[in-house]
């Protein structure tokens, strides 16, 4: 079989969580709301139905860390499976944003007649953890210019909406929140999101992010050849 059978063969393989999942109830949260947090820390699963969501831990001098950012279609909140006593993670909207929630005890009795779903979960956390072996790695070999460009590509192709010129829009994400997801202060994102913004790789504005996707990819690569 050629490799891009085996790649197509693999995607197939994947399951859809929500097609073994039944509606259910759908909670609004107004912009900055926290969804949950360590003093009230999630007992369910959650699915966003309309708007942002951020996902972060606190450490131990309370500061935020951006674990991603999830949108339309996405899930979070699978901690509430391990159910520990201490957790540091919260969620807050982002913009005005609608959940859908099933709690654990739900989960596990659905799972119980349909087993797909639990493949299908067991999936999502696969390719998260992939997604967070990525980082890590980048942690551990990119300076902060290199983990940001980093983070850029990756929302945009997850978030953004891209352009007939190639570009992609973005929304307008905080220096404070890309410094939280990059692990440096806001002032050193400030400093590289002009030097990217000189460079011509992305223009920014309270209304959003047009970022030059293909651009700052090669950019990567280059900068990663001058290294080497």
């Amino acid at each position: 079989m050629a490799t891009s059978q085996v790649a197509v063969a693999k995607q197939k393989t994947l399951e859809d969580p929500l097609a073994h999942l039944p509606c259910s109830m759908i909670v609004e949260y107004r912009r900055g709301q926290i969804i949950y947090d360590q003093e009230k820390p999630s007992e369910s699963l959650l699915l966003v139905i309309d708007g942002k969501v951020k996902v972060c831990r606190l450490t131990d001098d309370k500061r935020q860390v951006v674990v991603d950012i999830y949108q339309p279609d996405e899930f979070f909140g699978e901690s509430s499976f391990v159910g520990l006593p201490n957790r540091t993670e919260m969620a807050v909207a982002i913009e005005p944003t609608k959940v859908m929630t099933w709690t654990v005890g739900e989960i596990e009795e659905i799972a119980t007649r349909r087993p797909k779903l639990a493949i299908a979960l067991l999936q999502l956390l696969v390719q998260r953890s992939m997604d967070f072996g990525s980082r890590i790695e980048s942690f551990s070999v990119d300076n902060i210019a290199r983990r940001l460009a980093r983070a850029l590509i990756r929302f945009s192709e997850r978030l953004g909406r891209q352009a007939e010129d190639g570009s992609v829009q973005m929304i307008p994400f905080t220096h404070e929140l890309l410094s939280q997801y990059v692990g440096t202060s806001r002032e050193i994102v400030t400093h590289y999101m002009n030097q990217f913004r000189r460079q011509g790789y992305l223009r920014y504005s309270r209304k959003g992010i047009l970022l030059h996707r293909d651009a700052l990819k090669d950019w990567l690569r280059e900068d990663g050849s001058a290294a080497a």
